[in-house]
């Protein structure tokens, strides 16, 4: 007779369990050292008097770093015991936040590393309207976003990966989406800032003073779409 089938584990494999392992509390540290000069970088687009909200925002560090007269961030964990206590939190998944946020309210909306976890293209392209609904008309998606163009077959190499994007992919995704694209880097920051981006403040900032070293390493695109006014 066969075994009975075992009862699968729950938790096995779920988000909170991949992001325990692949960025552990030891490189905590390290790794908002380095979005706080990506952050400085960014803050170009992101008005201080603006109001942002962080999709996916994970543990906080871009949100935790970048200026902004009202700062909120969203994640289907709950991570908001790392944020700054001035940073509200909503913990939600990115495609049900008009369910409990107002549409028309911010000024900027920020995603990093979040689309290619998306289910399928129709998912993505539904994120992409959900956060120009959340856009006040003439607001900013800021999309920070690994380009499988640049990377190749290593876009894989991470187990929850599931939708292969480029700059132009996500371009017309932003499109079918009702906004416009209006900048775009193709290759800005390496693939991963665990391994590529040196873990030093100082050398991050040497990174993105040096553009020319953006055309040898950087392989993830950023692209700012604006809600028509």
């Amino acid at each position: 007779m066969a075994d009975a089938p075992q009862q699968a584990d729950p938790s096995a494999g779920s988000e909170t369990e991949i992001y325990d392992r692949r960025f552990p509390d030891a490189e905590a540290r390290g790794r908002h050292e380095m979005w706080r000069e990506i952050a400085a970088y960014l803050q170009r687009y992101v008005p201080r008097g603006s109001r942002i909200l962080d999709i996916g925002a994970g543990n906080g560090e871009f949100i935790s770093n970048i200026g902004a007269a009202e700062r909120w961030a969203s994640d289907i964990r709950d991570t908001s015991a790392a944020l700054p206590k001035e940073v509200r939190f909503v913990p939600a998944e990115g495609r049900s936040l008009l369910d409990v946020l107002d549409a028309d309210y911010f000024d900027r909306v920020f995603m990093s590393n979040y689309l290619e976890h998306m289910d399928s293209s129709a998912a993505v392209i539904e994120q992409l309207s959900v956060a120009r609904q959340l856009l006040k008309p003439g607001g900013r998606a800021i999309i920070l976003q690994p380009n499988i163009a640049l990377i190749g077959g290593a876009y894989w190499d991470f187990i929850d990966h599931k939708v292969a994007l480029t700059e132009r992919s996500l371009a017309e995704a932003v499109e079918l989406a009702g906004m416009t694209p209006v900048k775009t880097i193709k290759r800005f920051l390496p693939y991963t800032t665990k391994s590529r981006l040196p873990a030093s403040a100082l050398l991050v900032r040497a990174y993105l003073a040096f553009r020319p070293a953006w055309y040898v390493m950087g392989k993830q695109t950023l692209m700012i779409a604006e809600r028509p006014a």
